[in-house]
């Protein structure tokens, strides 16, 4: 269950980006008027595809995972949200709905922000907007690069690829014992069953390392090499 604290347990001073800097003392007073803080447990959502949007959120703590709704059985797995990143920017430019569904991987805290004071910060203050709209533009083209990767790309360079951008991810924490393989096979677009064989063909030729969980690349340059080639 969501737990919800008080608009003033979400201070400014914990929202580390740069585009909050750029704000007027009078306009954190309206986007701390505008804002609660939730925390999400482990797999529950911090928002679902084709719901009503009332709100951006801005993760504070905690690592979550974007993803396209598909059959029932199948998702596709956009990108991994982080600590100091957005969810559901779209709905300040007149989104009534969400796109896409974010789920926690771990216990994520977040500061949901009504979508009117985001779309009067964007509208009243430049350098704020030109932040945003640059976060919007890295996140579409993340979006264009896995549609890309879909088409072109084999199985082996779709694992490949979605191997490496979530070793890549691995700042400051481990990423792989959040992720189930059916996580990583979203991800690559694939089956699961494909991955799990990928995988172990993967290890077999010295490529990776597999722990349990957690997944160790060994031959970062062969496995570049294999998602360049797709």
């Amino acid at each position: 269950m969501k737990t919800f604290i008080p608009p003033d347990d979400c201070s400014f001073s914990d929202m580390d980006a740069p585009c909050f800097r750029n704000l007027l003392p009078e306009e954190i007073a309206l986007a701390r008027d505008s804002k609660t803080r939730v925390v999400f447990r482990k797999g529950e959502n911090l928002t679902k595809q084709g719901a009503f949007a009332s709100s951006v959120l801005f993760i504070l703590d905690g690592l979550a995972k974007q993803y396209i709704e598909g059959d029932g059985s199948r998702n596709f797995n956009v990108r991994l949200i982080k600590s100091g990143e957005f969810v559901g920017l779209s709905v300040a430019f007149n989104s009534h709905i969400y796109d896409y569904s974010v789920v926690a991987l771990r216990e994520t805290t977040a500061c949901l922000i009504e979508k009117e004071a985001i779309s009067g910060l964007i509208k009243g203050n430049g350098m704020f907007a030109y932040s945003i709209i640059n976060r919007y533009c890295e996140q579409n083209s993340k979006l264009y690069n896995s549609i890309h990767d879909l088409m072109y790309k084999q199985m082996n360079g779709r694992l490949a690829g979605a191997l490496l951008y979530l070793w890549k991810e691995q700042v400051n924490e481990d990423i792989f014992p959040f992720l189930s393989r059916k996580d990583i096979a979203d991800f690559a677009g694939l089956a699961t069953e494909s991955t799990v064989k990928l995988l172990k063909a993967f290890e077999k030729d010295g490529l990776i390392k597999l722990e349990e969980k957690n997944v160790l690349l060994l031959d970062i340059q062969n496995l570049e090499q294999i998602n360049l080639r797709g």
